[in-house]
């Protein structure tokens, strides 16, 4: 399953900023084999006294910002998985900045944070491989709008893009 026939009804515009992020007709699961070995190269390639850097007083460092990327994957596949197996349950939203401190991101390894990722990501494939088309064209409630079950999975993919970006920009 592609990116290139999904719909804007399928996602709230906030998220397209992330889902827009993605060349077009992305085959899913291979976009998230691909999108693993760039955030493990592209977060192993940063020196280790760059990791707890912050561009400005209130931000997250890099090692959060991966963290960060972990909590979301998991959030938003338990959003796909209930929205793919027809849950009609409205989903809530996340504070992500509430997720921040308990997480202890900053006294983590990178090898830690990065293995965290990697679980978390096989995790994801073997999730999408055991779904139909069917199941992830479902659209579900999350955090008050419309998301189909695809949606929610390519999200991640932008997501991680989005913040791999950020990094380039404004802290390396």
């Amino acid at each position: 399953m592609t990116n290139k026939n999904l719909k804007k009804s399928e996602f709230d515009s906030y998220y397209g900023r992330y889902i827009y992020k993605i060349s077009d007709n992305i085959d899913l699961i291979e976009g998230f084999q691909n999108g693993k070995t760039k955030v493990f190269q592209f977060f192993n390639s940063i020196p280790e006294n760059k990791l707890s850097h912050r561009y400005a007083s209130g931000k997250w460092s890099i090692k959060e910002i991966l963290q960060h990327l972990i909590d979301t994957e998991r959030i938003f596949m338990y959003r796909c998985f209930r929205i793919a197996r027809n849950d009609k349950t409205p989903l809530a939203g996340f504070d992500q900045n509430i997720y921040m401190s308990p997480s202890g991101a900053e006294d983590k390894s990178i090898d830690l944070l990065l293995g965290e990722f990697t679980a978390t990501r096989y995790a994801s494939i073997a999730l999408l491989d055991s779904l139909s088309e069917a199941d992830l064209k479902r659209i579900g409630n999350s955090n008050g709008g419309a998301m189909s079950a695809r949606a929610a999975a390519f999200t991640i993919i932008g997501h991680d893009i989005w913040h791999m970006d950020t990094i380039k920009e404004k802290y390396l």
